[in-house]
């Protein structure tokens, strides 16, 4: 199949912008809890947010913001991890006609610089005294910019105090002039080949997005009679992120923050928060299951966690395939098979998410099939879904109850899939974004008779399904002439426990080698269970020689899923981890190969020498 579509569900925005939610909600419904917001002396307490307590704090910021000299159309920039502050000036800039333009928290100074002058931002929010210190360091290069106010220090509430004396009726008038094609959001790409692009995001853009997202998913959010609640802890500086943040808000879906992307503080945040639902990146799927793997191993119980997974993916793929009309669904042993491990091991990883979620999204990056049938078969279904920042985050995902594990679904309503010649994947739709920010040029390359051009590489199978196999500037070419995709290879390497990160490389060589780093958590429970059987008297050869024969399993494994020529022929493990913070990630942890290249040519050379 080379191309596929699915008719809107929902209308188009037509009057009026995303800040409109707010104030509707408070009219008709005051007394809704809106959000929950962390108490301060004790991080597990949440306090509610109603909607009518929302929307004077939103009126109380626009006024301030009025006050200090922003107008319509002005350009402000937020630099801050996922918090409650981040919701509130975006609908604050919105109420009053201005734009949003995320910058990531972890940015360096060049990039913060780049972006607060492409986009002449007159002003900036920023979290801390570190933020604040990489704006400062660059300002003397940037004549528009204003102000910058900081979360830590009490900005808010200065801001407030600085527009008491402003009529509320000129934030509704700035409000109401707010039109469905007016710029929402400059959104940048992540630039893992280049400089970043600023792209037009549109209030009707998101309002697509979320509408569409909600009408036809909204089943999956709660039990029925629950009030959902989503915690937001993805950066709301990506378009991801903020899309869940918008969705939240229009859909009255109850929303938390939490600042880090880590297992030590999400853990206590989804005991205490106990979302319904879960919005997530591949990187916390994957890294929750190596957790949870990792405690069952420390308790004697490693073995008995591979024999529960490898149930949980039979089961799952039969219930795949009994819902896509292709099987009879599980048997009576696997059934029961699937029973007893439920209350031995599967209960204890929905435990992790808080215990009342039960349905959840990956996004991002491609979610491997392996992962997506072992927490189906532990009683959490993850639909697939791909987008990018110029889609205003999803365009496809997997329909609700027909999940195809391994693609990313199929076009959500209102969008089109067209697959061309080279294999580029196109796609048109109303979350398609309004171009790039000053660059025409730019815009009409990515552009193609209405059709986005991706870059991405992929297939539609024969019922609108599509799977992604990578990025076109990713393919890598070997000496021999053999193409071969990165991801496919990648992401089997890392279902193994002790992998964190690999790279495929290759290009121009006789064969495809991989740089691979660790999981810093796994790998000492690994060392003392080496050092244990070296106790015990079996015969284990040298830490090294162990770890390197321990990895082979890895890359064997993940082998078997390609030809010989496009197999990994060698390998090397690196010392550490690709970060944000050397340049090696974008901060959307996505990797940025060219770099990584470079910084390890004398690894890549090792591997092919001789």
């Amino acid at each position: 199949m080379r191309e596929f579509s699915r008719p809107h569900i929902v209308g188009p925005l037509l009057s009026g912008g995303l800040a409109d939610t707010v104030y509707e909600v408070a009219d008709l419904e005051p007394g809704r809890v809106q959000l929950a917001r962390r108490d301060p002396g004790d991080p597990g307490r949440w306090s509610p947010v109603t909607a009518r307590t929302f929307r004077d704090e939103v009126v109380a910021l626009a006024k301030g913001l009025l006050a200090s000299g922003i107008g319509f159309g002005d350009r402000v920039a937020m630099m801050a991890r996922t918090r409650y502050e981040w919701t509130l000036f975006s609908y604050a800039l919105w109420s009053i006609g201005a734009q949003l333009v995320p910058v990531y928290p972890t940015s360096s100074e060049d990039q913060v610089c780049w972006i607060l002058s492409h986009t002449e931002a007159v002003a900036v929010v920023v979290e801390g005294e570190d933020h604040a210190m990489s704006v400062g360091a660059v300002c003397d290069r940037l004549p528009a910019l204003r102000s910058i106010w900081q979360m830590d220090t009490g900005c808010v509430q200065a801001l407030c105090d600085q527009g008491r004396g402003v009529p509320e009726e000129l934030v509704h008038q700035r409000r109401w002039a707010v039109e469905p094609h007016s710029v929402a959001v400059i959104a940048y790409t992540s630039g893992t080949t280049g400089t970043p692009m600023g792209c037009l995001i549109t209030h009707a853009n998101l309002a697509a997005e979320c509408d569409t997202l909600y009408a036809g998913w909204g089943s999956l959010l709660a039990a029925p009679g629950e009030q959902p609640s989503i915690l937001a802890f993805l950066p709301l500086s990506h378009i991801y992120g903020l899309m869940v943040q918008v969705a939240c808000i229009r859909s009255g879906v109850i929303m938390g923050h939490e600042p880090a992307l880590t297992a030590a503080a999400l853990v206590p945040a989804f005991a205490s928060f106990r979302p319904t639902f879960v919005f997530a990146v591949p990187y916390v799927f994957e890294r929750m299951l190596k957790c949870a793997r990792g405690v069952a191993e420390e308790a004697g119980r490693g073995r008995l966690f591979d024999r529960a997974m490898d149930v949980a993916v039979r089961y799952a793929e039969a219930v795949e395939q009994h819902a896509l009309g292709a099987g009879k669904g599980p048997g009576p042993w696997l059934r029961a098979a699937h029973a007893v491990f439920d209350r031995m091991v599967y209960r204890r990883l929905r435990a992790v998410l808080g215990d009342r979620v039960r349905y959840a999204v990956s996004g991002g990056s491609p979610f491997s099939r392996e992962l997506g049938l072992m927490f189906a078969g532990a009683g959490i279904t993850v639909y697939d879904g791909y987008g990018l920042t110029e889609t205003t985050a999803a365009v496809t995902a997997q329909p609700v109850g027909r999940v195809r594990f391994g693609t990313v679904g199929c076009p959500m309503p209102g969008n089109s899939i067209r697959i061309a010649h080279d294999g580029e994947v196109w796609v048109r739709g109303n979350t398609v974004f309004a171009g790039y920010l000053g660059d025409r040029a730019a815009t009409e390359a990515a552009m193609h008779q209405g059709w986005l051009r991706t870059g991405d590489l992929g297939y539609l199978d024969g019922d609108g399904y599509l799977t992604i196999t990578g990025r076109k500037k990713d393919v890598i070419i070997t000496s021999g002439g053999k193409s071969v995709c990165p991801l496919v290879l990648e992401a089997r390497v890392r279902m193994h426990p002790l992998v964190s990160q690999c790279v495929v490389v290759g290009d121009n060589r006789p064969y495809i080698g991989a740089l691979i780093t660790l999981d810093p958590d796994a790998l000492p429970r690994w060392q003392r269970l080496i050092r244990e059987q070296a106790a015990a008297g079996r015969a284990v050869v040298s830490a090294n020689q162990a770890l390197h024969a321990e990895i082979q399993k890895a890359v064997s494994v993940a082998n078997t899923a390609v030809s010989r020529a496009e197999s990994i022929r060698a390998f090397r493990i690196l010392p550490a981890e690709f970060s944000v913070q050397d340049g090696l990630l974008t901060p959307s942890l996505k990797l940025r190969r060219d770099a990584i290249t470079k910084a390890y040519a004398a690894e890549i050379e090792q591997l092919y020498a001789g």
